[in-house]
């Protein structure tokens, strides 16, 4: 298989649990033989003037800083193929809601992909609701993302 597809990968990494399913997630991505994870979008590999805040918090106070990572973000999911976010569902993610609606307006196909031990939990309505396909982790290096379908999630909503 080759290298194909493109990602938007939306994803956490303000905590431990965040970051944890952050890596997990990365790593199966660099698995995958149908993800061009180097021509992909990682927002936390582009933020303005290469800044990353969770090094240099204070810049979280700056207007240019936030107006121009938060529109590089917006051509991240333009220019990418598939939206993929990585969902913890006791932790809703007002901004990931928010890639996942702007990815869905731009007709993105979305693939929520949800840490193993939270895989069944209730999911954001709104957030299952754009979802193309909902997978375990340990699904995802196996993901032929080449070849997309829908799929329903095993668990309720709330």
């Amino acid at each position: 298989m080759t290298k194909t597809k493109t990602l938007y990968f939306g994803a956490g990494w303000f905590n431990d649990k965040q970051t944890k399913a952050y890596d997990q997630a990365m790593e199966a991505l660099k698995a995958n033989p149908t993800v061009d994870l180097d021509n992909s979008y990682v927002p936390l590999q582009n933020q303005y003037k290469g800044i990353r805040v969770d090094e240099h918090p204070e810049y979280l106070h700056d207007i240019e800083w936030a107006t121009a990572t938060y529109r590089n973000d917006l051509v991240g999911i333009k220019s990418s193929d598939i939206m993929l976010g990585v969902y913890l569902p006791d932790e809703e993610d007002v901004g990931l809601g928010m890639e996942l609606g702007y990815a869905m307006g731009h007709g993105k196909y979305i693939l929520l992909v949800i840490p193993d031990e939270y895989y069944g939990q209730p999911i954001n309505l709104m957030s299952w609701g754009v979802a193309d396909s909902v997978i375990k982790m340990s699904e995802l290096k196996d993901f032929d993302f080449n070849n997309p379908r829908f799929s329903f999630y095993d668990g309720a909503v709330y």
